[in-house]
């Protein structure tokens, strides 16, 4: 075990994916000689040699040569500095990484991993706030994850990077430099999907993921005192989707929330509960609530923000509301 940040956690994984593999190359944008804007891959440079290296800043090239090296044979693990900017690279992902298998008849693979982050914090403006893991879902062939803690930053890294089909991991920046938590660095590589119970309750499940996680525990914890029991599942991956373990929870509490940073329209809670309504509706007894961003751009003054973006107040408001049902 070791006493690592979340942004400590990633440089650990892909430190240890360097080692273990030759064939495993990571870089992008400030990735190299800077360590990534962020830090997450200082001193690999330094220990790996030109395996970690830096592009041009463009995000198509990035993509697309990691397309190619990981057709032949390589495992590229390309950093896109900021979710938003992978847009314009969304032709590399949706129509060429994805397809690679089927278009070759199961003959190539594209086992490459995007490392991006989104979300917003004080200051971001409307191009850098985005939240976009609906987008990346709605693309078959994609596996879509989002850890919310130390440990799953590190583990589902890992596991995206032994995938063999493309991945592509969203971090949060606003974890990046939290509170340093026990890391097991040497726990083993398991393959991608597995949602997580990380609060036994019995009144009401909450699912959520990456960022959003902090707020709605603290809602749970706040709900206990007004007797409400909550029970949090984080998901961590929209692909594989494990939608059992959303229906073993409804079918203890019958009750289902899902809160996430992403606007309500068109958020991946909107698939969620609609599997819910096709599948276990029989389960509820209350309709399904859902709490995002409202439909609006991202400001950048902290106060616009902090109005948009759910929080444990929010939450637990809506918490009480739906346990009221």
């Amino acid at each position: 075990m070791a006493k690592i940040t979340y942004a400590q956690a990633i440089t650990s994984a892909l430190d240890r994916a360097l080692s273990e593999d030759n064939d495993v190359l990571v870089y992008g944008e400030d990735v190299g000689v800077g360590g990534g804007i962020f830090g997450c891959t200082k001193g690999l440079r330094a220990r790996h040699g030109e395996r970690v290296f830096d592009t041009p800043i463009s995000e198509s090239a990035i993509l697309g040569s990691a397309v190619g090296a990981a057709m032949m044979g390589k495992r590229p693990v390309v950093e896109i500095m900021w979710v938003d900017f992978s847009l314009v690279a969304l032709d590399q992902i949706v129509n060429q990484a994805v397809n690679v298998r089927y278009v070759s008849e199961g003959r190539l693979s594209a086992p490459l991993t995007i490392r991006t982050q989104q979300g917003a914090m004080p200051g971001s403006c409307a191009q850098h706030s985005q939240n976009l893991e609906a987008l990346f879902a709605h693309t078959p062939g994609l596996l879509v994850g989002l850890p919310s803690n130390a440990q799953d930053a590190h583990d589902m890294l890992l596991s995206g990077i032994h995938a063999d089909d493309p991945v592509i991991i969203i971090e949060n920046r606003t974890l990046y430099f939290g509170e340093k938590v026990d890391v097991d660095e040497d726990a083993p590589v398991v393959a991608p999907g597995g949602a997580r119970v990380v609060r036994e309750g019995a009144d009401l499940t909450v699912v959520s993921w990456s960022a959003m996680m902090g707020p709605v525990l603290e809602a749970a914890t706040a709900a206990a005192a007004h007797g409400v029991d909550v029970e949090v599942i984080d998901l961590r991956w929209l692909r594989p989707l494990d939608m059992p373990a959303v229906f073993r929870s409804i079918s203890k509490t019958s009750k289902l929330m899902i809160a996430h940073e992403a606007n309500i329209t068109g958020g991946f809670g909107a698939e969620i509960a609609a599997r819910v309504v096709g599948e276990a509706v029989h389960l509820l007894d209350a309709p399904v609530r859902r709490v995002g961003v409202a439909d609006v751009r991202m400001p950048a003054a902290p106060g616009l923000q902090g109005a948009l973006i759910p929080n444990a107040d929010s939450i637990l408001r809506e918490i009480l509301e739906l346990a009221r049902f």
